[in-house]
């Protein structure tokens, strides 16, 4: 890196910090605190949704998925715009008639403090694992690329985001992640319109699509049945509807951005914006992953892009056999060129030549086929290495290929994404933990003010457990994929509760708390046996299963051993 990129890098990460910081300084008590005073407008609420999902993890592994898998990931999202109609005509209004400074406030209202606590533990163990991840996504990749400390890096994203979430609670997060929004999208065009600019001269943004195609990257829905597909347009619609539906519904990182709201009608606006907006972006996201495949059938390409492997092949005695195969991939990538410059050739004239078609499919199962050798010499020269380099894709092209300036622009992109989803999850940390458990077995009376200390002192907290969590952790086959397996490990039982408490006005407190127990527990072992057996079953359908099964069970249990019984805890739902 430059001295220009340490600049644009440095100013552009202490202007939010400092600004967030001294926008929201002085927070008066914890509705201040923790709600922002329902003074947010709409679009700063469809921002702060956007931003809060939008991880570091988007722009590092996502790109990086479609590079190797093409576009089917964004069915993942095809069901969150149904979702945030649900939530928007259902959720919102319970939430702002509750007047709670929590979803899980609501559950007791509705059910009793076991229910309410046994939600927020379990939100409090999945956000809490996830905001670790949402430092250690970029510091991992950030170390390995640019050679910096991985302990240092964790520390370093980790303190920027306690100084402003500290200072100003949710109105600090949402004022922050405007500006970092303005900085990822300006980052992530720049980079798009950059690609095509890189590509030969002569090759349109079509001609791009058409090898993108031929090496089936362009395969954007799947009709298949198949329960062992991990994208399909049927587990998007139902299990990503279900993971939207309780991470946007009851996941306290997202329910307090439109708590926040200045009415019910404001929280709604921001909700729509985010469904309307959401699968764009993420089709955006993926078509630059895509676009950074074709810039590669031009230009040199290493064999595996995790320079960690690289470094742990010299250290071998295997370095020559890797040396050999990085011969014949410099051989191939000539190949690829020449055919994809005829192909390029043909497609100007109108003619899409199937045979020229058929040689590229054959010359990338052979570069596929030489990965796949590389990545068997790299486990042979340490078996603790991750072979998969997805997330390593894009942060190659960044630091190999952007000129100077922009590099520092797409390192403070990947940094702001960072902090924007680990401050929004320290809040939710905090509040949960001081609201749902903190304030709720407290015997006697306490003041505002102690209320307000306590939770900047769970920010705080929080934010030490996030760091050190991302100090210890591993990394997985592709970090996007992590964070939504965790999510729905969790999400699908909480979810079940509060429909539930939304739908089913005759199920009652005991029946509801049994029935999320034994519904969180089949989760567990369904999820084990399908690491232990290597079964594929999506794990998007865990949000559907856990929901479905912890309704079914509690209307169930409800019938059988509870019919006729009072429930004195009982919230009427008009």
């Amino acid at each position: 890196m430059q001295l220009f990129d340490w600049i644009v890098l440095i100013v552009t990460l202490l202007f939010i910090v400092g600004y967030g910081s001294w926008k929201t300084r002085g927070s008066k008590n914890v509705e201040d605190f923790i709600l922002g005073n329902n003074e947010t407008p709409w679009y700063t609420v469809g921002l702060s949704v956007m931003a809060t999902q939008a991880s570091a993890i988007t722009f590092l592994s996502t790109p990086g998925q479609a590079y190797h898998d093409g576009m089917g990931f964004v069915q993942f999202y095809f069901g969150l715009p149904i979702a945030m109609i649900v939530i928007c005509l259902t959720f919102i209004p319970l939430y702002h008639k509750s007047k709670v400074f929590t979803a899980y406030e609501f559950l007791e209202r509705r059910f009793d403090v076991k229910t309410r606590s046994l939600a927020a533990i379990l939100f409090l163990v999945q956000r809490g694992l996830g905001t670790g991840l949402t430092i250690y996504a970029p510091a991992i990749i950030l170390s390995a690329l640019l050679g910096w400390n991985l302990t240092v890096m964790n520390i370093i994203i980790g303190v920027m985001v306690i100084i402003y979430t500290f200072s100003g609670g949710t109105k600090a997060v949402n004022v922050t992640q405007k500006q970092q929004m303005f900085v990822i999208m300006s980052g992530m065009f720049i980079t798009f319109f950059l690609i095509l600019h890189y590509l030969p001269n002569d090759m349109t943004f079509n001609s791009a699509l058409h090898i993108a195609g031929a090496n089936d990257k362009m395969d954007i829905v799947n009709f298949s049945f198949d329960p062992e597909e991990k994208y399909t347009i049927w587990s998007g619609i139902t299990g990503g509807f279900f993971l939207a539906l309780a991470y946007f519904g009851t996941d306290q990182s997202q329910v307090g951005r439109y708590l926040s709201g200045k009415s019910v009608r404001e929280s709604q606006m921001g909700l729509i914006m985010n469904g309307l907006l959401k699968v764009p972006m993420q089709f955006f996201i993926l078509l630059t992953g895509v676009m950074v495949f074709v810039f590669f059938q031009f230009n040199p390409v290493p064999l595996n892009f995790n320079p960690n492997n690289k470094i742990a092949i010299e250290k071998s005695v295997y370095k020559e056999e890797y040396h050999a195969l990085e011969q014949k991939l410099v051989k191939l990538s000539e190949d690829k060129k020449v055919i994809n410059l005829l192909y390029i050739d043909q497609l100007n004239q109108d003619y899409d030549n199937p045979i020229l078609r058929k040689e590229l499919v054959a010359l990338s199962n052979k570069e596929k086929d030489l990965r796949d050798k590389a990545k068997e010499i790299i486990v042979k020269a340490d078996s603790n290495t991750e072979t998969n380099d997805k997330d390593y894709v894009f942060f190659h092209f960044i630091l190999n290929y952007l000129p100077k300036g922009l590099i520092g622009l797409l390192l403070a992109v990947i940094l702001s994404a960072a902090m924007s989803s680990t401050a929004s999850g320290l809040t939710a940390l905090a509040s949960t933990t001081a609201i749902d458990i903190y304030k709720r077995n407290q015997k006697t009376e306490k003041s505002e003010k102690h209320y307000l200390n306590i939770t900047k002192f769970f920010t705080l907290f929080w934010g030490i457990v996030a760091i050190l969590f991302a100090c210890v952790g591993t990394l997985f086959e592709n970090l996007i994929q992590l964070v939504n397996i965790i999510g729905s490990i969790f999400y699908g039982t909480v979810l079940g509760i509060f429909l539930v408490g939304f739908y089913l006005k005759r199920v009652q407190a005991k029946p509801m708390f049994i029935s999320a127990i034994m519904s969180q527990l089949t989760i567990f072992v369904i999820y084990y046996f399908m690491i232990y057996t290597q079964e594929k079953l999506g794990y998007l359908w865990l949000n559907f299963i856990g929901a479905i099964l912890t309704i079914v069970l509690a209307l169930l249990i409800q019938f059988l051993f509870f019919r006729g019984k009072s429930d004195d805890n009982e919230l009427i739902l008009e």
